[in-house]
C-alpha cells in the first residue's frame, strides 16, 4: 500500500521549487533595477551621502598627489594634481582651482585631497604672477583643464565632458571668468570671489558663491551677493555665507566650506542628485549667516 507521507513530500516539494521561482524573479526585477539606475546616472561615484562623510577631512576613496613643473606646461604656472588611486570606478570629473592675489596653491591647498577623495581629479594651480588679475586667472584655469585632459599623466582617468572651475578671491573672480567663457563647464565654486565686473547675466553654468561675512577685501555686498543675483535664474546657483567669516577664510580647513563645494560638485558634475539634500532648501547651522538657491534643481 502507497505511504500516506508521500503526498505530503510532494506538496512541500511543489512549494519549495514555486518559493525558489518566485525569489528568482525577485532577485532578477532587483538587478534589473539597480541596472537600470546605474545607466541613467553612468558617472555616480561611490556611495550614498551622509552629512558625516561629508563633514570628514577626508572622503571615501584613497588619494594620490604629483606635482607639475611649470617648464611642463603652458598657459598656467604648474601646481599639484590631486586624484582618486581607484583604477575599478571608471573615470572622474576634474576641476581646477586657483589661489587668491598674491598667494599660492599651498595657501588652500587643504581643498585638493578633501574635493578628490569624494570622486574627483583636481589641480590646484600655480598661476603665472601671484599679481595675475581675475581674467587672466580665468584663463590658467582653462588651460589648466586644458592640460589635465589631454597632457598630464591622469588624463586617462579624467572625463573630459565632466569639468570645473573653483578659486580663492581673485581665483574666484577668475573661475567666474572662466565659467562665463567656457559655457561647456559644468559647475564652478567662486570662494570670496574679488572682480570689478559686477554683473554675470551671461553666465549659464551652476556656480556655487561662498562668502565671508566680516570680509573687508572682498566684502559681501559688493561681490559676493551682487555676483550671485546677477546670475540668471535659468541658472543653477547657490549663496553661502559664513557667519563671521573674513576674507582669508577658505585659507583654513573649514566644514561648511568642503561640505556644500563638494556637494555642488557632485551634483552637477557627476550629476548625482542623491546630493539635492545638501542643496535644497540648504545648509543651516550656527556657523552660516545666509543661504539662497536658486531651487528647484534640474
Amino acid at each position: 500500500m502507497q505511504s500516506p507521507t508521500i503526498p505530503a513530500r510532494l506538496r512541500a516539494r511543489r512549494l519549495f521549487v514555486t518559493a525558489a521561482a518566485t525569489l528568482t524573479l525577485v532577485a532578477g526585477s532587483l538587478t534589473g533595477a539597480t541596472a537600470a539606475q546605474a545607466a541613467e546616472n553612468p558617472y555616480e561615484r561611490g556611495p550614498a551621502p551622509t552629512s558625516a562623510v561629508l563633514d570628514a577631512s577626508r572622503g571615501p576613496f584613497a588619494t594620490s598627489q604629483q606635482s607639475v613643473s611649470s617648464l611642463s606646461v603652458s598657459g598656467f604656472g604648474g601646481g599639484v594634481i590631486y586624484y582618486p588611486t581607484s583604477t575599478s570606478a571608471g573615470t572622474f570629473g576634474g576641476i581646477a582651482i586657483s589661489p587668491g592675489y598674491t598667494a599660492s596653491w599651498s595657501s588652500i591647498s587643504w581643498l585638493g585631497p578633501r574635493i578628490a577623495s569624494h570622486g574627483f581629479v583636481v589641480i590646484g594651480i600655480e598661476t603665472n604672477s601671484v599679481f595675475d588679475q581675475p581674467s587672466s586667472r580665468g584663463n590658467q584655469l582653462l588651460a589648466a583643464l586644458d592640460y589635465l585632459t589631454t597632457r598630464s599623466s591622469v588624463r586617462t582617468r579624467v572625463d573630459a565632458s565632466r569639468l570645473a572651475v573653483a578659486g580663492h578671491s581673485m581665483g574666484g573672480g577668475g573661475s567666474l571668468e572662466a565659467a562665463k567663457d567656457r559655457p561647456s563647464l559644468q559647475a564652478a565654486v567662486p570662494l570670496a570671489p574679488w572682480n570689478t565686473t559686477k554683473t554675470w547675466s551671461g553666465l549659464q553654468v551652476p556656480t556655487l558663491i561662498i562668502g565671508g561675512e566680516s570680509d573687508t577685501v572682498a566684502p559681501v555686498s559688493s561681490h559676493s551677493i551682487p555676483f550671485y543675483n546677477s546670475i540668471p535664474s535659468s541658472a543653477e546657483k547657490a549663496y553661502l555665507e559664513l557667519n563671521n567669516a573674513s576674507h582669508f577664510f577658505p585659507q583654513s580647513t573649514n566644514t561648511p566650506t568642503g561640505r556644500q563645494a563638494v556637494a555642488w560638485l557632485k551634483r552637477f558634475v557627476d550629476n548625482d542628485t542623491r546630493y539635492d539634500q545638501f542643496i535644497c532648501p540648504g545648509p543651516s547651522s550656527s556657523s552660516i549667516s545666509d543661504y539662497r538657491n536658486s531651487c528647484p534643481l534640474t
